[in-house]
């Protein structure tokens, strides 16, 4: 069964964008060098997210956690979606991947693997 994992919104100016979340939403911010940090939320509760550099996902995008991405892959190509990009690692236990749903439009999934 997949969660929602986090958001990933894709910004122009970090620093502006951490101020406006921060000001209006309240969300602590955690950065990640110059191009990336994590919008925390500041009670613990909700999801949290990322604000990077804008790229090749110009838009906002839902991240879900899956058991194994190449099964849920499989699944969201049956189902008319179509994998966009290779399966990346994310560190050394993690990975993800871009679909586009049914659709058309683009999702994230991420999942967790032994370090064997």
């Amino acid at each position: 069964m997949a969660k929602m994992e986090h958001f990933e919104i894709p910004v122009d100016d970090i620093a502006r964008a951490q101020a406006f979340y921060r000001s209006v939403l309240g969300y602590e911010w955690e950065p990640w060098g110059d191009e990336m940090g994590l919008l925390r939320q500041p009670d613990g509760e909700g999801v949290n997210g990322d604000l990077h550099m804008r790229g090749p996902t110009p838009h906002p995008t839902v991240v879900f956690t899956v058991d194994k991405i190449e099964d849920a892959v499989a699944l969201a190509v049956s189902h008319g979606g179509e994998q966009l990009g290779e399966i990346e690692p994310m560190g050394e236990t993690a990975r993800y991947v871009y679909l586009k749903d049914s659709e058309g439009n683009i999702i994230g999934l991420y999942d967790e693997i032994s370090a064997a």
